[in-house]
């Protein structure tokens, strides 16, 4: 009787092993197979937040078929005390440990809301987006000049969330005064700024910065970063340029970003100022002139007068030969590599052509029919 209540029990053991081994199995299968969501979520995890949580919320929007599975294959991964606090793009699919492993992995959010202060030529902006986790794209939900008094109800509301991300866009082409200026004006930042950096040695890019983020740290990683760019593209340069030293690169490079604001037109641009140069010609480019009379400070917000281009600044390059002693703006890489490696043409004019690109020209007699040709588009524009 014994012998047989021994072998049913043992028999009955067995049979339990295996089944729980086939439970083991099924679950790790589950924790590893495509996912059941249709489309791609934004996943909020809030500060204090625990897997037990996580687990019900992605049950309830249909991320995750067991929350059971998914909690004990986190505590089986060792990943259970891992969890970040932010908001995570959830993609289409998305297995259990896929989900689980994007969510303790770094801390840094995949979508939600991200404010960015853009500082531009002509204006300051500040940014509010949210990631639309269907397209993947950001939606606006507002904008507005950070130096006015009416600031919309919703920055406050998404200043106030944690998970928000901050980030500072640096347009081309901006001076280091702008620059400075942009920085105070942006209530997420601290410190006093003493001195403007030198012109040019800022690097326009996208800058991620939380609240609190001194000014000054900001202006170093800009400078750094421009440092960097110049060092490498002044090694890449073609033989031959007419240029001594990565300064008078950088020089170039600012009057390259300043005239034209198309990438298929930087090339051109810069076979004309490289050919003037070789030839000795005076380089003759308007927003030199500008510079001399703003100093960077801000825009001229007009056309420059007869009287201005007659005028003597070391900026002047109607009536200096060769470079201007700084650089006019921060130029961006495309500029800064356009400057050594310029197209090779015999252009050695170039005016605007009414598209917003400009029309380029070898001969003096072609370039005054480009010339007309753009005064009747001005004359036409100022008529309507």
């Amino acid at each position: 009787m014994w012998r047989s209540l021994a072998s049913n029990m043992f028999t009955v053991l067995v049979v339990g092993m295996f089944l729980a081994a086939g439970v083991i199995l099924w679950g790790q299968s589950q924790y590893t197979a495509e996912g059941p969501l249709d489309q791609a979520i934004c996943l909020r995890v809030k500060t204090g937040s625990n897997m037990g949580q996580v687990s019900k919320e992605l049950e309830k929007t249909g991320a995750v078929s067991n929350g059971t599975i998914f909690r004990l294959g986190a505590d089986y991964s060792d990943k259970a005390n891992q969890l970040k606090a932010g908001s995570f793009l959830i993609n289409e699919r998305s297995s259990m440990e896929q989900i689980v492993e994007q969510i303790t992995k770094g801390g840094a959010s995949t979508c939600g809301t991200e404010i960015v202060y853009r500082i531009g030529v002509t204006r300051l902006q500040t940014q509010i987006r949210e990631l639309d986790p269907g397209t993947e794209r950001f939606v606006e939900l507002a904008a507005f000049d950070p130096s006015a008094e009416d600031v919309p109800a919703v920055y406050g509301e998404k200043r106030a969330e944690r998970d928000t991300r901050y980030r500072i866009a640096v347009a081309e082409g901006v001076t280091s005064w702008q620059i400075v200026e942009g920085l105070k004006a942006l209530d997420l930042l601290e410190g006093n700024v003493t001195e403007v950096p030198d012109e040019g040695m800022l690097a326009p890019d996208s800058y991620e910065v939380s609240p609190g983020t001194q000014r000054g740290a900001v202006l170093a990683q800009m400078q750094e970063k421009q440092e960097l760019r110049i060092n490498a593209v002044w090694e890449s340069r073609q033989d031959g340029l007419p240029l001594a030293n990565p300064e008078e690169m950088l020089i170039l490079a600012s009057i390259i970003e300043k005239e034209t604001g198309l990438a298929g037109e930087r090339g051109q641009v810069a076979s004309v100022f490289t050919n003037r140069l070789n030839q000795g010609m005076k380089l003759q480019t308007d927003p030199t002139v500008i510079y001399g009379i703003t100093k960077g400070q801000g825009v001229l917000g007009r056309g420059l007068r007869r009287s201005e281009l007659r005028r003597i600044t070391p900026w002047n390059t109607y009536l200096i030969d060769g470079l201007p002693p700084t650089p006019i703006a921060n130029p961006g890489l495309a500029s800064l590599e356009a400057a050594v490696a310029p197209d090779e043409t015999d252009y050695i004019f170039f005016v605007a052509d009414g598209t917003g690109g400009h029309a380029f020209a070898e001969t003096l007699q072609e370039h005054n029919r480009n010339v007309a040709k753009w005064r009747e588009i001005e004359a036409e524009r100022n008529n309507n």
